[in-house]
C-alpha cells in the first residue's frame, strides 16, 4: 500500500527522485526550455506552477519558501523580478507547455520538450456560433436588466406610494392625536372650570350658611338681649308711668279749673244776658202797655221763649260743672 507516497517513482529511490525533480526545475527556469521524458515533465509541472505562484505573491515569506525549494537565491531573485515586471500577469495558471518529439531509441521512452509559456494571454476568436450565443446572452441580460429596472421602478413607485400613504396615515394620526389632545385639554379645562364653579358654589353656600348662622346668632342675641331688657323696660315704663301720673293729675286739675272758669264765665254771661233780657222785657212792657190786647199774647210768648232759653243755658252750665267734678273724682 502506498500511503502518503504520491507521485511517480521515475525508476529510482525517493532521494534520487527528489534530486532529479529539483535539478529539472532549476534547468527549466534557467533555460526556459528543457528536453526530457514525458513522465519526468509531467512530474515537475506542479513544482514549476507553485514557484510562479509564490513569485506572484512577492512577500518575504514566499521568497524564502521558493529559495528552500530551489536552493538558489539569485535564480529566485530573477524569477521574482520578472513576475513583478508583468510576466505571467494575465495568466491564472498553466505556466508550462509540453511538446512531444517521439520515442527514444533503446527503451522507446517518449521524448518531449517542456518550456515556459511567456506569451501574453490572447483572447479567443469568436466564431459565428459563439457570437450568436454571446448576442443571445447579451439580449437575455439586457432583457433581464430591463425587467429588473422595470421591477425596480415599480418597486420604487410602490415604495413611494407606500411612504406617501404612511406619511398620510401618520399625518392623519397626528391630526387625530392633536384633536384628541385638544379635546382632552378642553375636557380638562371644562372639568377644572366645573370644579372651580362647584368649589365657588360650595364656598358661597358655606358663606351663606355662615351668614345665616351669624344672622341666627344675632337674632338669638337680640332676642336674648330683648328678653333681658324686657323686664328693665317694663320696670322703666312703670317708673315712667308712676312719674307721669302726678303730672297728668296736675294737668287734669288745671283743665278742670279752666273748665270751671269757663263755666263761670258762661254763667256770668248767661246772667248778663238774663239781666239784659229782663231789662228788655221791662222796656218792652213799658212800650207795649198801650198796644192792643191782641199784642199781649205775642209778648207773653216771647217772654216765655226767652225764659226757656235762659233756663237751658243754666242747665248746660250745671251739666258741665257736674262732668268736671266727676272727672276729677275718677282721677
Amino acid at each position: 500500500m502506498r500511503h502518503y507516497k504520491k507521485g511517480r517513482k521515475l525508476g529510482t529511490d525517493a532521494s534520487h527522485t527528489k534530486a532529479i525533480k529539483k535539478s529539472l526545475v532549476l534547468a527549466l527556469f534557467t533555460n526556459d526550455r528543457i528536453k526530457t521524458t514525458l513522465e519526468r515533465a509531467k512530474e515537475i509541472r506542479g513544482d514549476v506552477d507553485r514557484i510562479i505562484t509564490l513569485a506572484k505573491r512577492g512577500d518575504v515569506y514566499s521568497r524564502r519558501l521558493a529559495i528552500a525549494r530551489l536552493g538558489d537565491k539569485h535564480l529566485v531573485s530573477e524569477i521574482f523580478t520578472k513576475v513583478e515586471q508583468g510576466l505571467f500577469k494575465d495568466r491564472p495558471g498553466g505556466y508550462t507547455r509540453i511538446l512531444k518529439l517521439g520515442t527514444r531509441r533503446g527503451d522507446s521512452a517518449i521524448i518531449v520538450i517542456m518550456e515556459l509559456v511567456q506569451e501574453p494571454v490572447a483572447k479567443k476568436a469568436k466564431t459565428a456560433v459563439t457570437s450568436a450565443k454571446a448576442n443571445a446572452k447579451t439580449d437575455v441580460k439586457a432583457d433581464k436588466s430591463k425587467k429588473e429596472k422595470v421591477d425596480a421602478d415599480a418597486a420604487d413607485v410602490a415604495g413611494d406610494a407606500e411612504e406617501e400613504s404612511v406619511a398620510t396615515e401618520d399625518a392623519v394620526d397626528a391630526a387625530a392625536a392633536d384633536v384628541a389632545s385638544e379635546a382632552d385639554a378642553d375636557a380638562v379645562d371644562a372639568a377644572e372650570s366645573d370644579a372651580a364653579a362647584d368649589s365657588d358654589a360650595d364656598a358661597a353656600e358655606e358663606t351663606d350658611a355662615v351668614d345665616a348662622a351669624a344672622e341666627s346668632d344675632a337674632d338669638s342675641a337680640e332676642e336674648s338681649i330683648a328678653a333681658d331688657d324686657a323686664p328693665a323696660e317694663e320696670s322703666a315704663t312703670a317708673d315712667a308711668a308712676t312719674a307721669e301720673e302726678p303730672a297728668e293729675v296736675e294737668a287734669d286739675a288745671d283743665d278742670a279749673e279752666a273748665a270751671d272758669e269757663t263755666v263761670a264765665a258762661d254763667a256770668d254771661s248767661a246772667d248778663a244776658s238774663d239781666a239784659d233780657a229782663e231789662k228788655s222785657v221791662v222796656a218792652a212792657e213799658d212800650t207795649t202797655s198801650t198796644e192792643d190786647a191782641s199784642d199781649a199774647p205775642l209778648a207773653s210768648t216771647e217772654d216765655v221763649s226767652l225764659e226757656s232759653e235762659a233756663g237751658s243755658e243754666t242747665s248746660v252750665a250745671e251739666e258741665i260743672t257736674t262732668d268736671d267734678q266727676t272727672g276729677s273724682d275718677e282721677k
